[in-house]
């Protein structure tokens, strides 16, 4: 039995449509994903946490889902807007078909509305909140003052990291991993919401992990004796990691190399006193191009953020390194003087090229030669 459902903008705005998760209602921040594939790793992305992710690309579900695919244990996401979702699938991977999975993770979804339409509104007047409905809960004037609501307490709350709450070892449940094998390198990594994939390719790479909750004291992340410190990707605006942004900053004072990942990236700008501007609608997808500014090399990577370095605050300190061949935005820096450096985007590529593996090279390489100088 089909059920209707309707998307309400902040603007007024209304797309009815069918619901193709659970019944209820659900609001968060409209944000548009170009990627063509990978829309499991889009979904379980803990970046997403606090929003409503619109698909562009018309239709989604035909491989199914798995266990593999999944960035995380759930989906962080607000809900899910797609012009079709596929009711089979057909992937010799696939073990569940994605309208299932997502009612399974509790998700509120919508199908058959315009999402090219959508996709204008926001590009034209940036990110918008809005509010999904179930039949049941349809109502444009109760969903609009929902979202102001909803508006007025997120200027008011402080982000709090959705990551681990405790000290603990990373341990992958893929087998091929290697798991008893002696790592050649300790990562201590601040977990914001940190990408499984991340943490697969540093395992695969000859380290051993240890997830870190924010709140952790710098003198506890000093005594487990890192090789390296990874700032992981995670949700909502870096200026309100205001511990994370101090910690860093004693950590520089230090000689241990520190890699920044999105979130982490835009961190690690903040502790070295660069300011960061919101986007009008940020950048979500897998096929942005970025260049790099020594080598004038482009690469496909895939990206997640609705914030960015403002070019006109960087310090003498910081080295740009990538730029975005659609807006001309910062998408990497390093510094002149420490064993540091931050990436935009999401270099482990799921979904989307490997392109931009190299920069977990380069971090394994600024650990080599920091224990080379301390032997």
């Amino acid at each position: 039995m089909i059920k209707l459902a309707h998307l309400v903008l902040e603007n007024g705005t209304v797309f009815q449509g069918i619901s193709a998760g659970i019944e209820g209602e659900t609001i968060g921040e409209v944000v548009f994903n170009t990627a063509m594939t990978g829309y499991q790793e889009i979904i379980t992305d803990p970046s997403y946490h606090g929003q409503i992710i619109s698909f562009t690309n018309p239709h989604i579900g035909n491989v199914g889902t798995n266990k593999q695919d999944e960035e995380s244990k759930k989906i962080f996401a607000k809900g899910i807007v797609a012009k079709s979702i596929s009711s089979i699938s057909s992937n010799f991977r696939s073990t569940q078909d994605l309208l299932k999975y997502i009612k399974k993770k509790k998700i509120i979804a919508i199908s058959n509305i315009d999402t090219r339409k959508l996709t204008h509104i926001l590009r034209k007047y940036g990110s918008q909140y809005g509010c999904i409905q179930s039949e049941l809960y349809m109502d444009k004037k109760k969903a609009i003052k929902k979202i102001l609501n909803y508006k007025n307490k997120k200027k008011k709350n402080i982000n709090i990291s959705i990551g681990v709450k405790n000290i603990q070892e990373w341990i992958p449940k893929n087998s091929r991993h290697n798991t008893y094998q002696r790592k050649k390198f300790h990562v201590i990594v601040y977990d914001f919401g940190v990408k499984n994939n991340i943490l697969n390719i540093l395992h695969e790479k000859n380290c051993k992990i240890t997830l870190i909750p924010p709140t952790i004291s710098v003198n506890k992340v000093i005594s487990l004796k890192p090789s390296g410190i990874l700032l992981s990707n995670g949700p909502g605006d870096p200026r309100l990691y205001i511990k994370s942004i101090k910690d860093t900053k004693k950590l520089l004072n230090l000689s241990i190399p520190i890699f920044g990942i999105c979130l982490g990236h835009q961190i690690l700008a903040l502790s070295l006193g660069a300011k960061i501007i919101k986007m009008k609608f940020g950048h979500h997808g897998s096929n942005h191009p970025i260049q790099n500014i020594h080598t004038k090399k482009v690469f496909i990577t895939t990206q997640n953020h609705n914030f960015t370095i403002d070019k006109q605050s960087i310090p003498k300190n910081i080295i740009i390194t990538y730029t975005s061949l659609f807006d001309n935005t910062i998408q990497g820096i390093s510094l002149k003087n420490h064993p540091s450096f931050s990436f935009q985007g999401h270099p482990e590529s799921t979904p989307g090229t490997h392109d931009a593996h190299t920069l977990f090279d380069k971090f394994i390489k600024n650990m080599q030669k920091q224990e080379f100088k301390n032997a």
